[in-house]
């Protein structure tokens, strides 16, 4: 048991950067549109549990989450910046809808033998101030992960992929987990743990940053197959 959590984290990370490549490998442009939505909506049912990660109090979903941001990257290198902004726009409005349909599923007087009634409102009770802090925080980091990306693509002349992956992931995970830690979770939790939580939330995002980078470079042999194959169009 010891350094389960750890582990699993490790080994969570490791498969879902995998599985952005593949869907990305067998569906193309629009499986990323639909992991986009899945990931991000996943993510804000997760960040509600709290785990403890090498003696850190940390919200799951950070994996989920970073994904998101691989995935646009992806868009946004091999499909130009407005097939990153369409990822963006339909996951913003897959989580409203999402949030809308629980709260609803929330309204229904409860069967006599129900027993989901309950354990459906503990998490999704607090579902629309996660969406909104998600949101807002979505908006922004994502606004400028894309601006970024697309930025040093130009800059560097299409080099160095490994450094525009991180560093606009970097710089938009850090906007992320100060507007998304401070609207979600201020008054939830004392002062000392709300840091802790934001300062482990970009901690482990970075952590999985850093495991990405290898993927990006996977999805762009992905891509090169894809090309060859016949199943997509010239490089944006």
């Amino acid at each position: 048991m010891v350094m389960y959590n750890e582990l699993l984290w490790l080994g969570f990370a490791l498969f879902d950067l995998a599985v952005t490549v593949l869907v990305y490998r067998y569906f193309g442009k629009p499986g990323l549109y639909a992991l986009v939505s899945f990931n991000l909506i996943l993510c804000n049912i997760q960040v509600l549990k709290t785990v403890t990660l090498f003696g850190l109090t940390t919200t799951l979903g950070n994996i989920l989450y970073v994904s998101v941001f691989l995935a646009s990257n992806i868009l946004n290198e091999f499909h130009g910046k407005e097939a990153a902004k369409t990822a963006v726009r339909l996951g913003f409005v897959m989580l409203i809808l999402s949030t809308l349909y629980m709260q609803a599923a929330l309204v229904f007087s409860p069967a006599p033998g129900d027993f989901a009634q309950v354990h459906l409102a503990a998490i999704f009770s607090l579902l629309p101030r996660i969406a909104l802090a998600s949101l807002t925080a979505y908006a922004c980091s994502q606004a400028c992960d894309i601006w970024a990306y697309h930025y040093l693509r130009l800059r560097t002349k299409g080099r160095f992929l490994w450094l525009r992956n991180g560093v606009a992931t970097l710089v938009s995970q850090l906007i992320d987990s100060v507007v998304f830690c401070l609207l979600a979770f201020y008054a939830l939790y004392p002062f000392q743990v709300l840091l802790e939580i934001l300062l482990t939330t970009f901690l482990f995002k970075t952590l999985v940053t850093c495991l990405d980078t290898p993927f990006i470079y996977l999805a762009r042999r992905a891509h090169q197959r894809r090309l060859e194959q016949g199943l997509e169009k010239g490089p944006a």
